[in-house]
């Protein structure tokens, strides 16, 4: 029920959110018009709005709150660390004991080709750092022509000046002046939409000779860099197949250019391991880390990198001359403190676990919506995971824009309690917390299905089906 001080109060917010409040990767306009929808409380896998309705969170937040909401021993954590010591810069030569301690953690747990830690404050900024080092590395051994950067259509890197034009996304292109000169693409590692997705070997061979083909079209001496996602997230939860990660490791090693792994969405257990990396053995010479490293408590990311890069920029710049990157958070001890406690949560509370354990519900829950009318496939690897919807199964084909059928899905699942991400080539995402127990799981399937079928339902998304 909602308190009766509530709803003035909630048309006062909206008033002022429409009036001012800028939202991520919206249709501004669109957004003047609809207003905001509050969010008000959270409670493990549960969220409440202003207007006090119910939701299960099937997608973490962002991809990002691992550990559940309201983990009072990550409150805790925060709130001593800002009792102590609030802030510490990073810059002449300062540091904060959470800030060490995360730096040798990181290294503990992450690939071990990855000794040096730089801490960021999210995911875009860990990748706008590696290309800034990536770019700096090979200025400082002597290799001033390598600056061209490989990523994958469909890829996602962030949205800063440099990192949305690795994002092989429209939305993150269109009136920015992307992507650069300097930024390319090879196809997507995707089964369901691949000619060769029937055959796993089929496929990671043809992405192989992309890679391969694409570095020689450039020329070898002018590539930098290959940039991937263990999984595509927000490219529509893309699943390559098995090996298909150590494949174009290898690959970027016989071409000599730097192989950087995205973990942001991928690492801290959603897949199952602590890294996706971990899954085939591999070993990048760069990875970029966030979402789940703090489990979206408090913002921070990383940029982690191999003792090589790391020399290559050491020994090229001049004696007692600065690298010039940083930025005032950079290291930010209250985030360092809150990243510790979230770490300590996925490997002696069990949080990484039970998401293992919970994985197969998650499988098995979205494998039995394959038979639905609507869903053309589901695709899935640790708990993270997406289902397909098409008009015509056979043919795999979508539906018309004009139906408007992400965001009717969308406000749909919304109204049955449930949460989740609905992309608008209407696939659907879920990335629910590591701490969903099997009754969440039941009762998110039980809430997906009613949305299905009750989009399913509607007169003009049957027609599109028959057409």
């Amino acid at each position: 029920m909602t308190h009766p001080t509530a709803l003035p109060q909630l048309a006062t917010l909206d008033a002022i959110d429409r009036a001012h409040l800028i939202h991520p990767v919206s249709p501004w306009r669109t957004h003047e018009q609809r207003g905001p929808t509050v969010l008000a409380s959270a409670r493990g896998a549960w969220l409440t709005d202003a207007n006090g309705h119910e939701l299960l969170d099937a997608f973490a937040g962002l991809w990002c709150v691992n550990v559940g909401y309201g983990q009072e021993s990550v409150v805790q954590a925060a709130a001593e660390q800002m009792r102590r010591l609030p802030y510490a810069t990073g810059y002449f030569h300062f540091s904060s004991e959470p800030a060490i301690r995360l730096a040798e953690k990181l290294v503990q747990i992450a690939p071990a080709s990855l000794t040096r830690v730089y801490l960021t404050l999210g995911g875009s900024e860990a990748v706008d750092a590696a290309v800034r080092f990536i770019v700096q590395y090979y200025n400082a051994i002597g290799k001033p022509s390598k600056k061209q950067f490989i990523a994958l259509e469909r890829g996602y890197h962030g949205s800063s000046s440099t990192g949305a034009g690795l994002t092989a996304l429209p939305a993150f292109h269109r009136g920015f002046d992307l992507p650069l000169p300097t930024q390319h693409y090879i196809p997507s590692p995707n089964p369901y939409r691949h000619a060769d997705g029937a055959d796993p070997q089929a496929l990671i061979a043809a992405s192989v000779a992309s890679l391969r083909a694409k570095v020689a079209e450039l020329g070898a001496d002018n590539v930098a860099a290959f940039f991937c996602e263990p999984i595509q997230g927000s490219g529509g939860v893309i699943v390559p197949p098995k090996g298909w990660l150590k494949a174009m490791r290898d690959a970027a090693r016989e071409l000599d250019i730097l192989f950087v792994v995205d973990e942001v969405i991928t690492g801290f257990g959603r897949t199952g391991p602590m890294f996706a990396c971990e899954a085939e053995g591999v070993e990048p010479d760069l990875m970029t880390m966030a979402k789940g490293l703090t489990s979206g408590y408090v913002p921070m990311g990383a940029t982690m990198m191999s003792e090589k890069v790391y020399a290559g920029i050491a020994d090229g710049a001049p004696a007692g001359v600065s690298v010039g990157h940083g930025a005032t958070y950079s290291a930010h001890p209250v985030s360092a403190a809150v990243a510790l406690e979230v770490l300590r949560l996925y490997e002696e509370g069990g949080v990484l676990a039970n998401g293992q354990r919970g994985a197969a519900h998650f499988a098995a829950g979205l494998d039995a919506l394959r038979t639905h009318p609507l869903v053309g496939e589901s695709r899935h690897r640790g708990l993270l995971g997406a289902l397909e919807l098409v008009s015509d199964k056979q043919s795999k084909r979508g539906f018309d824009a004009a139906l408007g059928l992400s965001d009717r899905i969308f406000a749909a699942g919304y109204r049955n309690g449930l949460v989740f991400r609905s992309f608008g080539d209407h696939i659907l995402g879920f990335a629910p917390a590591l701490t969903f127990t099997e009754d969440e799981f039941a009762q998110m399937f039980a809430r997906l299905k009613k949305t299905l079928d009750e989009v399913l339902d509607a007169a003009d998304v049957r027609a599109a089906l028959a057409a």
